[in-house]
């Protein structure tokens, strides 16, 4: 067994990956968020959920990701680990998002309880999937435009700022596509994320920096690897992820042929 909560964590994550990748009930499946930053792309960032793209039924498919875990994951975890587990499918709320939570634990010992949100999702792509490998593996997953694109809207559009989404973009900010403006002008049209919302986002994150900064440093310590965070902070830590991505935000979301200011 890995010798760190961490490490066992992430080991557990990518076996899960793995049958979903590897089995009929992950087909069409497209792994996208952080941890497939961490996964394919290795980044510095680790992500306790696993996300996942679909565009068809998502009742059907998290009954189906529900049997498969149960099925094959959790016999698995137990042989290689000796780690009790369960899974458990949450009553879908949104039309574009369900939600599963796979739990382990091993009574008796200070492991406490390790649990991996999977979240299906809806994210607006206009590529079309492509496909990377990973320990001989082949994972479907949305293209890095869209990738970096999808990070850009979680900014602008969630009610609640979530500061991961600010690391992985300056992580991946060279994965912005020549024409990113105008495919983001697309895409909040699509979800009807119109020009105000986005003004007050930037604002916020001009008005109350002081703010962000320490909550990105927070990022930086907790879900960083240690070498990482450490070349980070000396750089100028959470500062300089803010400035870069507001930087950035701006250069993307300002005046387009699509019409967002």
């Amino acid at each position: 067994m890995p010798s760190d909560r961490q490490s066992l964590l992430e080991h557990i994550q990518r076996m899960a990956a793995a049958v979903v990748a590897t089995h009929p009930a992950g087909s069409g499946l497209c792994l996208v968020g952080g941890f497939r930053y961490r996964l394919l792309d290795r980044a510095a960032r680790r992500s306790v959920d696993i996300d996942y793209h679909w565009c068809g039924d998502l009742d059907t498919k998290q009954r189906e990701l529900a049997d498969l875990f149960g099925r094959r994951l959790l016999p698995d975890v137990r042989r290689r680990f000796g780690l009790d587990g369960s899974v458990r499918a949450s009553p879908i709320e949104s039309p574009a998002a369900a939600v599963l939570e796979l739990a382990f634990w091993s009574i008796g010992t200070d492991l406490g309880r390790l649990e991996i949100p999977i979240d299906v999702i809806r994210l607006e792509c206009l590529d079309p999937p492509t496909v990377r490998t990973a320990d001989g593996i082949l994972y479907r997953t949305a293209s890095d435009a869209d990738m970096l694109e999808a990070k850009v809207l979680a900014v602008v559009g969630r009610t609640f700022l979530e500061h991961r989404d600010l690391i992985d973009i300056f992580l991946f900010a060279s994965h912005a596509a020549p024409d990113a403006a105008e495919r983001l002008a697309r895409k909040l049209g699509s979800l009807q994320i119109g020009a105000e919302t986005i003004a007050k986002r930037l604002a916020d994150l001009r008005s109350n920096d002081a703010r962000h900064i320490a909550a990105v440093d927070q990022v930086i310590h907790e879900q960083l690897d240690d070498e990482a965070a450490a070349s980070l902070r000396l750089a100028g830590g959470g500062a300089l992820v803010l400035t870069a991505v507001s930087r950035l935000l701006t250069q993307l979301l300002g005046p387009s042929p699509g019409g967002q200011t």
